[in-house]
Formats: C-alpha cells, structure tokens, sequence
C-alpha cells in the first residue's frame, strides 16, 4: 500500500514537472507571459489613432469655439469624494487597495472630480473642458464601444445664470459635434428632473422611491414598458396603479406642443415642481429655435437618466442610423456597431455644495461625449468604406538617387525641420531610390525632395509629387515656401 501512495505521489510529481515544462516552453527558466489587455480595454494601433485624433479634434475645436478652457484632475480620488453620487452605479467604482493611508477610488467619470475642484478652489464661474480616462467596473461589450478603461470629453458651465441660456448652449454644441463628425442620423433627447420628480409625486409614488424608480425609467431605451413596470412593482415594491399612471406619461414624447399639453395638464400644472420644470423647458425650446437646432430635438418623458446628482434639465443624444450602418447595409456578413446614446448630461446644482464646507451651491451645466462609442463607429465608417487612412503628418521626404549623399540629405532635412516642416529620410546611408518613394506611397506622404550632384551643383531640388509623378526644380532657398504651399501648410 505504501509502494502505491509512493508510485503515486511520483505521477503526480512528475505530471506537475511536465505542466510547468510545457508553460515555460523550449526555454526552460524563461517564464512565459499571457500577452493580453486586461477584460474590459484594448490598444490602439496607428491607424486607430490617427482616426481617434480627428474626433478629438473635432471634439475639442467646437469646445473652445465657444470659450471653454480646460483643466486636469487626479486619476483617483478619495474614496468617500467619489461615495453616495452615482446611486445605483456606485457598484461600478474601482476601489483601490489600502495602501496603509488614503482610502482611494478610481475616478468614475468628470463631473464629480469637476465639482470637488470647484469647492477645494472656491471657484463660482468657469466654463471649461476636460478630456480624460475614467475607470467603471462594468461588462463591458467591446464591439458597442462599453470598456472598463475609456475617455470621457466633458463641457461644463458653472456659475449662476439666467435660466436655460448655458443649457441651451450646451445642446448646440452637443449637435455641432455630431453634425461634424458625420457619424450618421441623430437625435437629442431631453426632459427634466423636476418634471419627473412631479409626474412620480402626483402618481402616487413615495418620496424615498424617487430615485430608484427613476433609475427604473431610465430603462425604457433597453426594455420594454411591461417589463419596466414588473421591476417597479414586483422589484422596487411600487403600487401597480402607480406605476400605470407612471406609464401614461412616460411614454409620451414630442415638441414644444407636448410642453403646452402638459402644461393643461390639471395634475401636473398643479405640481409646483412640475410647473417650474414645464416653464423652463419652454424656455429651453425657445432658445434652441434661435440656435437653429430645434429640429433634432426630442422632449422624452422617458428620459431618465440614473445619476442621483441631476436637479433640472437632462439630455441624451443617441443615434438613429450611424453612417456605418448605410456603408454595411448590404453586406448581410458584417456586423455594425448597435451603440445607441453618444453624448449625455444635465444640470446639477447641488452637487458642489455637498463638497463645500458650509454647502454654498454653484449652480452646473454640462455634458459628456462617449469618445469610445463614436470611436467604434468612427472605424467601422473607414473599413467599410476602405478610405486610406494617414498615421503620420510628414509633408516631403528628402531622397536620393544616388550613392554617398547621407550627410547631403541630412543637411536639407535639417533645413526643412527649422522652417517647421514635417519631415523624414531612409535611415539607411545608401538606400535605393525605388524603396525610398515606395515607402512615401505606402505611408501617403505627399512629396518628395530629391537631391544629386547636379540639384546640389545648381542649387535646386527636384520635387515629386507622389500622386502624379509630376517633377519640378525648385530653388533651394524657395523650397521649404513651396512645400507648404502644395501641402496646404504654413
């Protein structure tokens, strides 16, 4: 018996011998790494980049077109900072492990980090932007553009000013940026908590339900109105006759027209909170036709939006049909992006003065754009499309034909960077000329300098246009004009 225990033991060793041996591979020692992003991110290649800087730019051109400064904040915070301000979704914050010090957390998007640095600063009035990561551990689904790890670009408007003038901006430049991206058919949702807040009061549901039923509400884009009627009944313990006359409003949506409806509205006009919430997205309307942007918006009284720190006006923009999804139409095989909301936000007024000593409130406005998700369609639009995307801004590329011109060729590349021209060379002493201008082709570089003993002799250089393969001798001491001239440039 003891020879068995001792023979099986030896299996055992053995086998386990055999699966570190079969991990380390061919180099035994060397450990073996599983080359993976974590669940929830992913890199990015240069062709995604350069893709993902155009909508950045997009992005941050329309912000400061309409005078916003930006500003930067810690990637973590203190824990009890990020606490209580994201009722249900509290679940998804990173908490970071005790270190012996700070209780701290992963930054779960900007406005609460936003808010913090207005009350530590004693700021009233700012307009700014912020572009930034933020961490959520969610599932993520990574072909609708939901990571772990993911950028937000927010605008907001702090301070105290008349009603709905900063809200109404904030929807115009959220359509400035769809409308130039080019992403495809949207439209901007909006509604407005005290609305909401009213409607749940005269239907009958208890003040300490509010925000949980909100949150149910804010489900309506995702489930059906039976189904969000079951969990606010069977789930939150809501009156079903409650939750019927929760139905008969949220699921109206419409203009200005609407407004004036629920304005007649015996019950809810009777709602003071209502009342005041129904005035200003009167207002809102108002100002939006001045904007020329009334057309794509839409008031939802299904919009919930579950944040626990929105007061007054909220919005979504979501898309109706993405370009990608006309590019793909046709092609049964492909898969497109379903991503749904793209942009969102609302007014918060209370949320600086739960930071500030003796709760002084500045009153905010603002917005995020989900980068990822735009990113994802932004991708799929280029490979559908199969438009050859740049990764590098390099406007010439100084060449030869010839043999021994290294240090020739340095010398104009050098001439080239001080008048601030993008340039590059073959890091090669003689390459081929061939190779040379195969590569400018292959990377889209619009020109080439060529240089031999003759352009060197008379003082020009030949430049080619790689597109055309037209050849002309410009002066040397006019090169660096002509350049960024052909390249558009200055």
């Amino acid at each position: 018996m003891a020879d068995m225990d001792v023979s099986q033991s030896q299996i055992s060793n053995e086998m386990a011998n055999l699966d570190v041996k079969t991990r380390l591979g061919a180099n035994e020692g060397k450990p073996q790494f599983v080359l993976k992003t974590p669940k929830g991110t992913r890199d990015y290649n240069p062709k995604q980049m350069a893709i993902r800087e155009k909508v950045f730019n997009t992005i941050i051109n329309s912000f400061k077109r309409h005078g916003a400064e930006t500003i930067d904040t810690p990637v973590f915070e203190l824990k009890e900072t990020l606490t209580g301000k994201y009722g249900e979704d509290s679940k998804l914050i990173y908490d970071l492990k005790d270190q012996g010090g700070e209780l701290l957390s992963m930054r779960y998007d900007l406005t609460v980090p936003f808010a913090r640095y207005l009350a530590m600063n004693k700021i009233t009035n700012i307009k700014r932007y912020h572009i930034a990561k933020v961490y959520r551990r969610d599932n993520p689904a990574m072909t609708r553009g939901r990571y772990r790890e993911f950028y937000q670009c927010d605008f907001d408007v702090a301070g105290q000013y008349d009603a709905m003038i900063p809200d109404a901006e904030c929807l115009k430049i959220i359509h400035e940026i769809l409308s130039e991206l080019q992403l495809g058919e949207f439209l901007i949702k909006v509604n407005d908590r005290r609305i909401l807040d009213g409607m749940f009061e005269v239907c009958g549901v208890p003040a300490d339900k509010f925000r949980t039923i909100c949150s149910t509400v804010d489900k309506m884009d995702k489930m059906a109105w039976v189904d969000v009627k079951n969990e606010m009944v069977a789930e939150k313990g809501l009156a079903p006759e409650a939750a019927d006359k929760i139905g008969e409003y949220v699921q109206l949506n419409g203009n200005s027209e609407l407004i004036d409806r629920l304005l007649e509205d015996d019950k809810l006009s009777a709602n003071k909170v209502a009342l005041e919430g129904l005035k200003d997205m009167k207002q809102l309307f108002v100002y939006l036709k001045l904007f020329g942007v009334e057309e794509k918006i839409v008031f939802d009284l299904s919009l919930a939006r579950g944040l626990d720190y929105y007061t007054g006006v909220i919005y979504e923009a979501v898309l109706v049909q993405t370009q990608a999804d006309r590019e793909t139409k046709q092609n049964d095989s492909s898969e497109s992006v379903g991503v749904g909301s793209v942009a969102g936000g609302g007014r918060y007024d209370d949320l600086v003065g739960m930071f500030d000593p003796k709760g002084r409130k500045v009153p905010c406005v603002g917005f995020s754009v989900g980068i990822e998700r735009i990113f994802s369609i932004m991708e799929q639009i280029v490979e559908a499309s199969d438009q050859k995307v740049r990764t590098t801004e390099t406007q010439v590329f100084v060449a030869t034909a010839q043999k021994h011109l290294l240090e020739e060729r340095m010398k104009l590349l050098a001439e080239l960077w001080r008048s601030g021209i993008k340039a590059e060379i073959m890091y090669k002493k003689n390459p081929k000329l061939l190779n040379q201008l195969q590569y400018c082709e292959e990377a889209g570089i619009p020109l080439v300098a060529i240089i031999g003993e003759q352009e060197l002799k008379d003082g020009v250089v030949k430049l080619r246009v790689v597109s055309t393969r037209d050849e002309i001798n410009v002066a040397r001491a006019n090169l660096t004009e002509e350049i960024a001239k052909r390249t558009c440039q200055s």
